[in-house]
């Protein structure tokens, strides 16, 4: 992140060589901070919903680690398996999850494994990505076009795509000022970036944020895992409660009461720029291509509607062959 602020690859400008050297170490102090390493988590690729009759609803989870659940030891704990078990209660289906995600992984990985999840012919897939692009300095405008690109593949063979956008790494305690507030920037900028590609390509988009709301910010200890950095299981319960109902209504199973923005709620329609500024800084935002007048795009840009889904509780996570055993 210092590299990528002192040359500009963020937007933010060059800086000083005194203070390149300042952001420098506190990097460096964070990834001593931050750590040590954890096991990769376990695979919570199965189907879920033991009981519900119809065809499983085939889920492919893709991204980085916070996509895979890293730091839990406990599959059930995991996006995928949490993700599986709410969409099976809301749809009254079962949903066969196939986990592509992997630790590290950065936008340019994705195609990797688009080509693995395709094999499943996916109904939906759910994408957590971009902490990796921040924090190895990637151009984000290589990242941007590397995620739509992904989008409408996924999009072109049938499916329907919903994005977690960057998290606000400037929430992340052992990252200290001023490389906080650049950790910040970098992050939310990338984060509307994705915002306008993902709507761009034909899916929706969830905004992270804080890693999903104030309470991170307040609560780091309950919210945050051992390493400081990823969620705990609260904080990835947290992270699914709001992807699921965008998930949900990108199948169709959104309620009627939420076919329409709500005015009262801050939903509304809006050029597509305007709604990932908007999103940015509020976590929990759903942004999603819409019409005006049987128009896709005003003089502003592509229309979408923002939308602050409700969110439902998480279900205990069942697998079929639990069940079945």
């Amino acid at each position: 992140m210092a590299a990528a602020a002192a040359y500009g690859g963020g937007g933010l400008g060059l800086l000083g060589g005194s203070l390149y050297g300042l952001l420098r170490a506190q990097a460096s102090l964070a990834r001593r901070t931050i750590g040590p390493r954890q096991p990769n988590p376990p695979d919570s690729s199965d189907v879920y919903g033991p009981g519900l009759s119809g065809s499983p609803i085939n889920l492919a989870v893709l991204g980085d680690s916070a996509a895979c659940g890293y730091g839990m030891q406990d599959p059930d704990q995991t996006p995928g398996a949490l993700l599986a078990a709410g969409l099976a209660q809301q749809a009254q289906r079962p949903v066969r999850v196939a986990v592509h995600a992997a630790v590290g992984a950065e936008s340019k990985h994705l195609d990797a494994q688009i080509d693995r999840a395709l094999e499943a012919v996916p109904d939906v897939a759910v994408i957590v990505i971009g902490t990796n692009d921040v924090t190895h300095a990637s151009w984000p405008s290589e990242a941007v076009r590397l995620l739509e690109a992904a989008v409408r593949r996924l999009r072109d063979n049938g499916c329907e795509v919903v994005v977690g956008t960057c998290p606000d790494l400037g929430t992340v305690r052992p990252i200290a000022s001023p490389l906080r507030q650049i950790a910040r920037a970098l992050s939310r900028r990338l984060a509307a970036g994705q915002t306008i590609a993902v709507v761009e390509a034909g899916g929706r988009s969830v905004s992270l944020g804080a890693l999903l709301g104030p309470e991170f910010d307040r609560e780091p200890g309950r919210y945050f895992g051992p390493d400081q950095f990823h969620p705990s299981a609260t904080g990835y319960e947290s992270m699914v409660g709001a992807l699921l109902p965008s998930v949900a209504a990108a199948i169709g199973l959104a309620p009627e009461s939420e076919e329409e923005p709500e005015t009262f709620r801050g939903e509304g329609v809006l050029p597509v720029a305007y709604a990932a500024a908007e999103a940015a800084d509020s976590a929990g935002t759903e942004v999603s291509g819409t019409e005006v007048g049987g128009r896709e795009r005003g003089a502003r840009g592509r229309w979408v509607a923002l939308r602050h889904r409700r969110r439902r509780a998480i279900p205990e996570v069942e697998r079929v062959g639990d069940a079945e055993g």
